[in-house]
């Protein structure tokens, strides 16, 4: 491998808190060991376009702090294609740009991926995803800021409930894996968490409720993964409450999109600025093909074809201290 004199980092995906902090960390790791970093606009599709900043210490400065990412994301047609990433590699060869951090979930892996083993291009991955779905890591930039935004609007609407004596399914992200909903329910002192992993199933979500009721709780929180399958969706769920036990006042509030949003925790900032640093460090080292994660608080590299295929695995005494924490 021919010595790295620049270093192009792009953010992919979704967008999730931290990304910001570990662009930073990239570009000031780079003028740390004085070689050049440029910034690569809108992912993928940015880069068939040589839509490029060059980034340098002062450039990155303010925005540590700032949720999403200032480099943008965008989905991108043309990469899926032998041409659109035959342009890429035109656009870095003509940029002088060397190798490549993306920072992305699972999508963006694939295609850091595909783009090495067509062109040689060293690649390393940095996991930002609020979903915390991407294997290798214990932890994926986003995540952390994602589990306090939801506490805290969580913790509001159970004052509403309190007062009202009302039921709330709080729908919280999470398609494919429920470490989201998990970690916000017991977090939030939730009744019942409703995860993918485990199918609690209607009957099992009725005879609970019965049991809160009776057990004198007057309000409940119900944390529902979006991809849980217990029902259709959260609203189908409130209609089949609503039917089997009318005393209850049932609602229901989507969080959505503002568990991605906001400042980034410090726990990410600080994760974010050490990944940077690991993946810069790690292509000066001739390594490639590799994501940065985070295993027993250990900055750690793990095969980039491992983090694609592999799946995170739920806490299952998560789902045990949940339990006993429901009684």
């Amino acid at each position: 491998m021919e010595k790295i004199k620049k270093i192009g980092v792009m953010t992919s995906g979704g967008d999730s808190p931290g990304m910001n902090a570990a662009i930073r960390s990239v570009a000031r790791t780079c003028a740390f060991y004085e070689i050049e970093c440029a910034g690569i606009y809108r992912g993928y599709e940015g880069m068939i376009e040589g839509d490029f900043i060059e980034l340098n210490a002062r450039s990155v400065k303010g925005i540590i702090n700032k949720g999403g990412t200032f480099l943008k994301s965008a989905r991108s047609v043309g990469f899926r294609t032998p041409e659109g990433r035959q342009e890429a590699y035109n656009q870095l060869k003509k940029a002088n740009i060397d190798a490549l951090v993306v920072i992305g979930g699972d999508g963006s892996f694939t295609g850091a991926l595909i783009f090495n083993q067509e062109f040689g291009f060293p690649v390393m991955g940095i996991p930002g995803t609020i979903d915390n779905d991407i294997a290798g890591t214990s932890h994926t930039l986003g995540y952390d800021t994602a589990l306090n935004n939801a506490v805290e609007v969580i913790d509001k609407i159970r004052d509403t409930a309190s007062s009202h004596n009302r039921l709330f399914f709080i729908e919280v992200m999470g398609r494919d894996v429920g470490h989201i909903a998990l970690n916000v329910g017991i977090g939030a002192g939730a009744e019942e968490i409703l995860i993918p992993e485990e199918d609690l199933g209607l009957e099992r979500l009725l005879e609970s409720l019965k049991k809160s009721k009776e057990s004198g709780k007057s309000s409940s929180i119900v944390i529902v993964a979006e991809g849980d399958k217990t029902g259709k969706n959260v609203f189908e769920l409130k209609d089949y409450v609503n039917e089997h036990l009318p005393e209850y006042d049932v609602r229901v509030s989507v969080l959505g999109h503002m568990q991605r949003g906001g400042s980034p925790s410090c726990f990410d900032r600080v994760l974010a600025s050490r990944m940077g640093v690991k993946a810069v460090e790690s292509l000066l080292d001739g390594k490639s093909n590799l994501m940065v994660g985070l295993i027993n608080d250990k900055i750690t590299l793990t095969p980039l074809v491992k983090a694609i295929k592999g799946q995170s695995k739920i806490n299952k005494e998560l789902i045990r201290v949940s339990d006993i924490m429901s009684t």
